[in-house]
């Protein structure tokens, strides 16, 4: 079942990264992405970023490594909501 969810994500990553424009013309201008990634295509830049770690969250649901990833991720967290 991880597969066809992770292939989902993954395609649905790949279509915001590939329809950039289209997402923008859905969506339109987000001000974040305009003033810290460009003056002119920030958002196109921002939805391509957005597809990109969607892309890389579809392969790790795919591999069931996804566990060990945000174990990985949120082990400064954890360590400290730990009781001792």
């Amino acid at each position: 079942m991880n597969i066809v969810i992770g292939a989902i994500i993954l395609a649905v990553g790949a279509l915001i990264v590939i329809k950039s424009e289209a997402v923008l013309n859905m969506f339109g201008r987000i001000t974040f992405f305009e003033h810290y990634l460009g003056t002119e295509g920030g958002s196109r830049l921002g939805y391509k970023l957005v597809g990109l770690l969607t892309i890389f969250i579809g392969f790790l649901i795919m591999t069931n490594l996804i566990g060990g990833f945000l174990e990985w991720v949120l082990s400064p967290l954890l360590r400290y909501s730990r009781p001792q």
